[in-house]
């Protein structure tokens, strides 16, 4: 019942989506408390099956978060990942691209901060910027010194295409080189956006995290929606689907993202590596050096 349920919420590859065919709201019949409850034992599951992801050294998890502001991707990365072992955990929050990174390609910044076998690295925001806040701002494609992309009418329908497949492919030689990449929309309503804003300004504990500027990008709602859209239809492969996650209430996004990472771990394998034979006599001549030295005491 529960795979089903989170099978609903892929945007199936090489379909036409729309933002609007997905409900924001949706909680199907599960409960609060019971999410929150199963929250909990999830989380537990994940921290295990990081260590053994860690000790295994094969994989890596890329776990990408896309979202409209106040939809609650901060909260959703610390409630959900607040079990990892920091040792096998990253961050990464990707902004306006600096001067370096601009001379080089658009995706050269997510190679260099790719997680490590073994590891779990978060990107909050990534590479889909660049078919997202660029195509709503096409006039920031033209800093970025690109060959034959000199005006504005040279950022057309077959630029975006080409974008678009460079970012599969991309993903394509993650997933074939142990990188299980995992993709979240998470969906908040508009209506539900701007009541969170008003809160942020009310909450003396929130209000510094309100930027105008974020509030005037929320004006331009449908031209974001229209990009969100065309990145879902695009870019929802069968190596690495988008999932779209119901955001307005919080309590089920958090429950669906824990339990999708946590269903994609368990279906790696993963197990602790075996023990050489020489490896098992070092740790029997290290327990008898211990017990020898605690016996005289």
């Amino acid at each position: 019942m529960k795979k089903e349920l989170l099978k609903k919420l892929i945007a199936e590859p090489d379909r036409k989506h729309k933002v609007s065919d997905f409900d924001p709201g949706f909680t199907s019949d599960i409960s609060k408390k019971a999410a929150d409850e199963e929250l909990r034992k999830t989380i537990d599951k994940m921290a295990k099956l990081q260590s053994k992801l860690y000790a295994f050294d094969r994989y890596s998890m890329l776990v990408i978060f896309q979202a409209m502001d106040a939809a609650g991707k901060d909260g959703t990365i610390k409630h959900v990942l607040s079990g990892i072992d920091p040792q096998g955990f990253q961050t990464v929050s990707f902004k306006t691209p600096t001067h370096e990174q601009l001379d080089h390609d658009y995706l050269w910044r997510v190679f260099k901060n790719l997680p490590e076998k073994g590891r779990i690295g978060v990107f909050n925001r990534s590479h889909y910027e660049e078919v997202i806040v660029t195509k709503v701002h096409p006039e920031i494609i033209l800093g970025q010194k690109l060959v034959n992309v000199d005006k504005p009418e040279d950022i057309d329908e077959k630029f975006w295409k080409r974008r678009y497949r460079q970012i599969n492919d991309f993903e394509r030689h993650l997933t074939e080189n142990g990188v299980v990449v995992l993709k979240f929309f998470l969906n908040v309503s508009q209506d539900e956006q701007e009541r969170r804003f008003r809160d942020r300004l009310r909450d003396e504990d929130e209000n510094w995290k309100f930027s105008l500027a974020d509030y005037k990008e929320s004006m331009l709602w449908n031209e974001y929606m229209e990009a969100y859209s065309d990145m879902l239809s695009a870019t929802s492969t069968e190596h690495a689907p988008w999932y779209v996650i119901p955001a307005d209430h919080k309590w089920f996004m958090r429950w669906a993202v824990a339990e999708i990472i946590c269903d994609r771990m368990k279906a790696l394998k993963l197990k602790y590596p075996e023990l050489t034979e020489a490896k098992k006599k070092e740790m029997e001549e290290t327990m008898a050096m211990i017990d020898n030295y605690f016996s005289g005491k």
